[in-house]
């Protein structure tokens, strides 16, 4: 059994000729439902930064334009996959079988990743791979 989840959410674009990604956060769960809460709450948190509600408080009048329909529509697809039951049905049994979850959604500029795996998985793996890399023996004194 899949106990304890690793979280985390990625932005990857171009800076200066070079795809690079910025972590926006990372969350140890203990419990797969914790797992998908934060990873759907990270998800409409960039929604909401993206794509926030005109006339609001925090937005001077004339600040958003609409884009063209061409453009993808990144807060549509994180609130889509935060609402769709079937999507988090998906989720949760990627988690509890073991497998890395991964969604992206990118729009012209940048990608956007939530991830998350089983700690148990990450262990596996880690041990599967062989014993760890020796830097030699410390001197004694």
């Amino acid at each position: 059994m899949h106990d304890e989840f690793v979280c985390h959410v990625t932005a990857y674009g171009v800076c200066g000729g070079r795809w690079i990604g910025v972590p926006l956060g990372t969350y140890r769960a203990p419990t797969l439902p914790l797992a998908l809460w934060w990873l759907r709450d990270r998800a409409l948190w960039i929604a909401d930064r993206l794509d926030p509600e005109p006339g609001g408080s925090a937005i001077p009048t004339g600040a958003l334009i609409e884009v063209t329909e061409t453009v993808p529509d990144v807060p549509s697809a994180l609130r889509t996959w935060c609402r769709e039951p079937q999507a988090q049905a998906r989720a949760a049994e990627e988690l509890s079988q073991g497998r890395l979850l991964r969604f992206a959604a990118q729009d012209d500029t940048t990608e956007y990743e939530l991830l998350a795996e089983s700690v148990d998985t990450l262990r596996m793996r880690r041990t599967a791979s062989g014993p760890a890399l020796s830097l030699g023996r410390v001197p004694s004194r």
